[in-house]
């Protein structure tokens, strides 16, 4: 589980992140929206230990991250351009962070069998396309087991059959219990995967609902239209 509380984020005079609220329960799969600036990155990375809020706390199982970094053994982290040594081969890659991490968990190595990813563990990085370093970094993600799992933009740049085999497997770790966060601008393969959906404006929650009663109080059957009847709507109401 893990609690924002009260986080505020400032960059010299640039105001990030404004007092922000938010609990997230495993077994939940949300996904973080907004458009380009509104605050999303940087609240992720305030989760992450990568940006140290100005103001306010977070706790991941009910204890403050602040100053500390052994938590993050429970986070898989996708990020959205995974950079790489690029004179390391695949498999140097993935060898290199077992070793780092030294974890007795059992690996999870599904993705790495339904990507097909044994066939290149001898390419160097730097020779990858941009779809291909995206299944590294998803398959580096769920590696060991986390109990949290941050995608950010996790099906960009990802072939059609590449990402529904990433979704199904969101969706099956969902199903096991884990906390699934994801940011994307492709409302459309939201759909099926989430559970509650954040959309975020100006360094603020602008709302944050399940998806059910989503889709109920805007009559509408998929996410991305229903997000756009809100904000027309809004749109409509500040015009006159």
């Amino acid at each position: 589980m893990i609690e924002i509380k009260n986080i505020y984020k400032k960059f010299g005079k640039l105001e990030v992140l404004k007092d922000i609220n938010l609990s997230f329960k495993n077994g939940e799969c949300i996904a973080l929206i907004g458009p380009n600036g509104c605050g999303k990155t940087t609240l992720i990375k305030s989760v992450l230990g990568m940006v140290i809020p100005s103001k306010g706390d977070i706790l991941v199982d009910q204890k403050s991250i602040l100053k500390k970094y052994k938590y993050r053994e429970q986070i898989g982290y996708m990020p959205q351009i995974g950079r790489y040594p690029d004179y390391m081969t695949v498999g140097q890659i993935i060898e290199m962070i077992k070793k780092i991490r030294n974890s007795d968990q059992e690996l999870d190595e599904d993705l790495i069998n339904a990507f097909e990813l044994e066939k290149i563990f001898d390419k160097q990085m730097r020779t990858l396309s941009g779809g291909t370093t995206q299944k590294v970094s998803a398959i580096l993600a769920f590696l060991f087991n986390p109990d949290v799992l941050i995608l950010d933009e996790p099906t960009a740049g990802l072939d059609p059959l590449a990402s529904e085999i990433l979704k199904e497997k969101i969706i099956k770790e969902r199903e096991k219990g884990k906390l699934i966060l994801i940011t994307s601008h492709l409302l459309s393969e939201l759909d099926d995967m989430i559970s509650q959906i954040i959309f975020m404006q100006d360094g603020k929650v602008h709302f944050h609902k399940t998806i059910a009663d989503l889709l109920e109080s805007t009559n509408e059957q998929k996410i991305s239209k229903a997000i756009a009847k809100i904000l027309k709507s809004e749109s409509n109401e500040q015009n006159h």
